[in-house]
C-alpha cells in the first residue's frame, strides 16, 4: 500500500459554517480528519476584566453581548447572581415576564440552530423559514424593550417594563400558529432524506464521555444525560411549569437536531402556562440607586439554549466586582470537537460543528 503523508487545511477564521470567528485547523489525510483543533480567540473582548472597572448595574448591556444570539438568558442569569448576593426579592408578574422572555428568546435561538444548520448542509430555505418564524419573536420583544437582539430588559430587581397592551394579542397569535410552523419545518428537514444520511451517526458522543468534559445543554441531553437545569435546581419560578426534557440515545449529529426541535415545542408550552398564570402587579423591586453586595463570593447558573451559562462574582463590598467569571457553555463544548470529527470526512465537521451550535461571542468572552 502506498503510504500518505497528512496535511494541513485551516477551515476559518472566515469560514461561514464556523459561526463566527472560529479557526479549525483540519489534518487531513486524504478527505478523512485526523484532527480537528478549534483555535480561538479572534474575537476575544475582554469582557470579564471590563467588569471590573464598571457597576453592577453598567455591567447588564455587556451580557447582551456575550450569547448575542440569547441576550435575555445572559441577562438573567447575571441579574440573578447579583440578586442572590443582595437578597433580592422579585415581584410575581416579574418573575413570569423573565419567563415569557427567556423561553422566547430559546425558540429564536433554536429556530436560528436550525436555519443555520440547514444552509451548512446546502439547504438555504432552512434558514429563510427559521429568520421568518424568528421575525415574530423579535416584533414581540420590541414591543416589550425597543430592542431586537441586545435587550438589557431584565434588571436587578425585575424587569426594565411592563409590557405594553397590544403585547399579550400578538403572543397569543404567535402561539396560535407556532405548531403549525413546527410540522412545516419538520416536513421539509427532518423528513428530508439528505439531511438525514448526513447527521445520523454522525459526531457520536457517548453520555459518559459528555459528562467527562462537561457537556451541558442540547449536546449533553442528546447523549441521553437527563440533566436540565430548569429540573434539576429550578430558578425563578420554574417549579411551577409542566414540561418535558427531550432526550436522545446515541448523541450523534442527529439527536442533537431532534432534542433542540423538541425543546422549542416545550418552551412554546411553558410560556402558555405562563401567559394563563401570570398575576397583575408591578414589575420591579425597591431596591438601592447604588448595588453594594456584601463582601464575599456567589456562584448562579441558569438553563441557557447552549447549555449552562453561569457567573462567579466576587464582591470585597464596593460598587463595582472584584473579580467576575462566566462559565460560558460554547466555549466548554467546543472542547469535544477533535475527538469527535476524527475519522469522519471534511463535509462532516460542518455537520459536528453546527450541531454543536457554539457561539463565537461567548466562547471569546
Amino acid at each position: 500500500m502506498l503510504k500518505t503523508e497528512t496535511f494541513t487545511l485551516n477551515m476559518g477564521p472566515q469560514h461561514p459554517s464556523t459561526h463566527g470567528v472560529l479557526q479549525v485547523v483540519l489534518e487531513l489525510d486524504g478527505e478523512t480528519v485526523v484532527q480537528a483543533i478549534p483555535n480561538m480567540g479572534y474575537l476575544h473582548r475582554g469582557i470579564e476584566k471590563l467588569a471590573e472597572s464598571r457597576t453592577y448595574a453598567q455591567f447588564i448591556p455587556y451580557t447582551d453581548r456575550l450569547d448575542y444570539v440569547s441576550s435575555m438568558g445572559n441577562n438573567l442569569g447575571y441579574c440573578q447572581t447579583v440578586e442572590k448576593m443582595m437578597g433580592i426579592t422579585v415581584p410575581e408578574r416579574a418573575e413570569y415576564l423573565r419567563i415569557i422572555m427567556t423561553e422566547l428568546n430559546r425558540i429564536a435561538s433554536h429556530l436560528i440552530f436550525m436555519g443555520s444548520l440547514a444552509i451548512d448542509l446546502g439547504a438555504s430555505t432552512g434558514m429563510m423559514f427559521g429568520f421568518r418564524s424568528r421575525e415574530r419573536i423579535l416584533d414581540l420583544f420590541d414591543m416589550a424593550c425597543g430592542a431586537r437582539q441586545t435587550y438589557t430588559y431584565i434588571r436587578f430587581g425585575g424587569v426594565s417594563a411592563d409590557i405594553p397592551s397590544e403585547f399579550i394579542p400578538a403572543l397569543q397569535q404567535f402561539l396560535a400558529d407556532f405548531p403549525a410552523m413546527l410540522d412545516e419545518y419538520h416536513r421539509l428537514l427532518t423528513g428530508n432524506e439528505i439531511l438525514y444520511h448526513r447527521l445520523k451517526n454522525t459526531g457520536v458522543i457517548s453520555g459518559q464521555r459528555a459528562l467527562e468534559i462537561g457537556l451541558t445543554g442540547p449536546a449533553l441531553r442528546a447523549s441521553g444525560v437527563d440533566y436540565d437545569i430548569r429540573k434539576v435546581e429550578p430558578y425563578g419560578i420554574y417549579d411551577r411549569f409542566d414540561f418535558s426534557v427531550p432526550l436522545g440515545q446515541v448523541g450523534d449529529c442527529w439527536d442533537r437536531y431532534i432534542v433542540r426541535m423538541e425543546e422549542m415545542k416545550q418552551s412554546a408550552s411553558i410560556v402558555t402556562q405562563a401567559l394563563e398564570q401570570m398575576p397583575e402587579g408591578t414589575v420591579m423591586a425597591t431596591i438601592p440607586k447604588v448595588l453594594k453586595p456584601p463582601a464575599g463570593e456567589v456562584y448562579h447558573s441558569i438553563e441557557n439554549p447552549r447549555g449552562e451559562l453561569g457567573y462567579y462574582i466576587v464582591s470585597d463590598g464596593g460598587t463595582t466586582p472584584y473579580r467576575l467569571h462566566v462559565r460560558r457553555p460554547s466555549f466548554i463544548n467546543l472542547q469535544v470537537l477533535n475527538e469527535t470529527c476524527q475519522g469522519l470526512l471534511i463535509g462532516d465537521v460542518v455537520a459536528v460543528l453546527a450541531t454543536l451550535d457554539s457561539l463565537m461571542g461567548e466562547v471569546d468572552c
